[in-house]
């Protein structure tokens, strides 16, 4: 797992990988934005949803816990072992969300993850116990990993992944 020397090279890193990601996005065409490949394991629509969901729940945890209520992770109802369920229920949530919509809700979301992580200390991100929902489970991670995990590495991977789609669609 990548490592970063401080919440810059973080901050960086996300704004490089998902504007990369995102732009793989601007010759789909919204009709085609539910179509399904055996090759690749998400719809364009489900992959802007999985991020759409990752960057809500982690805000979410963090919101739960300055609230002070209680922070349930992964989600209210699901345990670490329902993941395929939880991606479905980010799916179903997106379902109706046009492309252009989902597009413009991932530049948000992302532009708010960042001023939201811009308001930790490098201590508060990168040493265990900077947020109590971020060392609730054995994992036990600071901040920077729970982000990393669920921004930048899927921003790759799934850039791969729409990439692949879209290879597989002009050859149909």
């Amino acid at each position: 797992m990548a490592e970063y020397k401080d919440k810059n090279a973080l901050v960086s890193e996300i704004k490089k990988t998902s504007e990369l990601f995102i732009k793989e996005f601007d010759d789909i065409e919204e009709s085609d934005r539910h179509i399904r490949y055996d090759d690749v394991d998400r719809t364009p629509q489900e992959m802007l949803a999985y991020q759409l969901g990752w960057m809500s729940l982690i805000r979410g945890w963090d919101n739960d816990e300055l609230n002070g209520n209680e922070v349930i992770t992964p989600a209210p109802g699901y345990k670490w072992n329902q993941m395929g369920a939880l991606y479905q229920g980010f799916y179903e949530e997106y379902q109706d969300e046009s492309l252009a919509q989902m597009r413009s809700l991932y530049i948000s979301a992302v532009d708010s993850l960042i001023i939201w992580l811009d308001s930790f200390s490098d201590d508060e991100l990168f040493e265990a116990g900077g947020r109590k929902w971020s060392s609730s489970t054995a994992s036990n991670w600071p901040i920077w990993k729970w982000v990393h995990t669920n921004t930048v590495a899927p921003f790759k991977s799934f850039r791969s992944k729409i990439r692949k789609w879209k290879k597989l669609h002009s050859a149909k």
